[in-house]
């Protein structure tokens, strides 16, 4: 009998630990695949057509009952929603998820998803979401403190007290979804929000100016060393392994390279806690510097590119970083947070050129998200008899595309171009499928006056010598990529299309003056559309 049961034991444990396996191997889940990232959800990948919430937006239950439902008819499909510890543990060691509770069921009733941010020690660098009992003891729960020794309203990352009680409010967060979101209705987490020093370069707290003037960790030197010919140029220009202290080491960047590392050992060591309740992909965004700035005008210690491998070095619970992208260098932004290995994911972007700048992030970049901030603010479909909102109908066409979005992102079959009327070129190219596609923004004719002053598109090579076009505000040319061939390329047929069913329904061929007698795609100028556009080529 003991031995029996000593079987039936074992093989339930042995079925328990399969279990947690499977549920484990079924987590959303980024990777990089041939340059596409991806977002891996339930076997498959998942485009975020996101947007993210003001910061009041999400503070009650009876928010959720309008928000998400207005969101959902914008054809966004993810909502980026503030999770504050303030309102988590109101009181020390008592937690309330109410709110997040009934966030999660009317985002699940919208066939809607959430990634969650989490608003713990710091938001915006300073620490207005932490509970009223952190904020109101500043000796269990230190301030960082500025050169004249003055606290500021920005808890230290020398906080023992507040890291042990920020991973404990993590945790239990992390927890309660693993309990309750059995549905995956939540596919990532957002560990902090824009962290860093603001106000001056460093921490000039007591505990801080002696960390500051002790040795380097060697753990941190070694792995920087070690890919010394990999660091960015910010950081190679600084970096000496033979110096002691930090500003033996960094140089001029000690300050804000010391609180890099500061925040990353803080933020790792709140996320590897929650990872150990449920591992839901992790990552942390940025404020990035604005041209001119110096650290601490910007936060100081965060994770923008100039330094971010100093996080890679320390944090390994994060899964990736990701900019906020107020600027105008969106390209720029993206393309470096590329070169450091990221999957493109824009958690923040500035909604005015949001609906321009997403074509970019999905076609060129081939990112797996993007989300403006306060979507929230747009107006209902079709209000007042106006057209919908430009986000909208990006998100609409996108989400038309389906499937064929992400695949074609993953063979390298997409493209994108922005243009703006102060762009430094007022012609952009990419090459795809054999063809140069020539953009610029749309003109009158004859009086060549621009109709708009934006204008972007994403091409999709969907067959040999077959494209979908999504944008507007672009005239776009189309010859035969030298590289390729010597051929002479032509447009056969342009086609304003829409989803129907399996297929796609033409409203309008496009001929005559409305493709410049066959020789221009030319999109409408201030509105969204997709446009099937068949070519060809002939020998000289």
């Amino acid at each position: 009998m003991n031995r029996l049961m000593t079987r039936w034991l074992t093989a339930l444990a042995s079925l328990a630990m399969l279990a947690t396996t499977a549920q484990a191997a079924e987590l959303p889940r980024v990777r990089l695949e041939g340059g596409a990232s991806q977002l891996i959800v339930d076997g498959k990948p998942f485009l975020i057509l996101g947007g993210e919430l003001g910061n009041s937006s999400a503070g009650a239950e009876a928010q959720a009952d309008t928000v998400l439902p207005h969101l959902a008819s914008l054809h966004v499909n993810t909502a980026l929603v503030p999770v504050a510890w303030d309102q988590l543990e109101p009181q020390e060691g008592s937690y309330d998820f109410r709110v997040l509770d009934h966030w999660v069921e009317v985002a699940r009733r919208q066939n809607m998803r959430l990634v969650l941010l989490w608003f713990g020690s710091w938001k915006n660098g300073f620490s207005e979401y932490a509970p009223g009992w952190v904020k109101a003891d500043g000796a269990r729960f230190p301030r960082a403190r500025a050169v004249d020794g003055t606290p500021l309203e920005i808890l230290s990352t020398f906080g023992e007290e507040t890291l042990k009680l920020d991973r404990r409010a993590f945790a239990a967060l992390m927890a309660h979804l693993r309990q309750t979101d059995k549905q995956q209705t939540v596919l990532m987490v957002q560990v902090e929000n824009e962290v860093g020093l603001v106000g001056d370069g460093r921490d000039r707290s007591a505990e801080a100016d002696r960390a500051f003037n002790s040795a380097v960790p060697a753990s941190l030197v070694q792995a920087l060393q070690s890919k010394r010919g990999e660091l960015t140029p910010e950081l190679a220009a600084h970096f000496n392994p033979q110096g002691r202290n930090w500003k033996e080491v960094f140089g001029d960047a000690a300050d804000e390279v010391f609180m890099t590392w500061r925040y990353a050992s803080y933020i790792d060591s709140v996320a590897q806690a929650g990872k150990e309740q449920y591992a839901l992909p992790m990552y942390l965004n940025v404020q990035l510097p604005a041209p001119l700035e110096r650290a601490g005008e910007y936060p100081s210690g965060g994770p923008h590119p100039y330094y971010q491998q100093v996080y890679r070095a320390v944090a390994s619970h994060i899964d990736f970083y990701a900019p906020d992208i107020y600027w105008p260098e969106f390209e720029y932004w993206v393309q470096r947070y590329q070169a450091l290995g990221n999957p493109v994911f824009i958690p923040e972007a500035r909604l005015q050129v949001a609906p321009y700048n997403a074509l970019y992030a999905y076609g060129q970049a081939r990112g797996f998200g993007f989300s403006p901030f306060d979507i929230d603010s747009l107006p209902a479909p079709g209000k007042d008899g106006g057209q919908d909102p430009l986000m909208m109908q990006v998100y609409g066409a996108l989400k038309q595309l389906g499937d064929m979005l992400p695949a074609a992102q993953a063979d390298n079959r997409t493209r994108g171009m922005v243009l703006h009327a102060k762009s430094p070129r007022a012609t952009q190219t990419v090459s795809l499928g054999g063809y140069l596609f020539s953009g610029t923004l749309a003109r009158s004719w004859p009086e060549k006056t621009l109709l708009t002053d934006d204008g972007a598109m994403l091409v999709l090579e969907s067959a040999p010598d077959e494209f979908f076009v999504v944008g507007s505000g672009l005239h776009v040319n189309v010859r035969r990529d030298p590289d390729t061939d010597a051929r002479v390329a032509g447009i056969s047929s342009i086609e304003e299309v829409t989803r129907s069913g399996a297929g796609w329904t033409v409203l309008q061929r496009l001929n005559g003056d409305q493709s410049n007698q066959g020789r221009q795609l030319m999109m409408d100028p201030r509105q969204i559309r997709i446009y099937r556009v068949r070519l060809h080529a002939f020998a000289r």
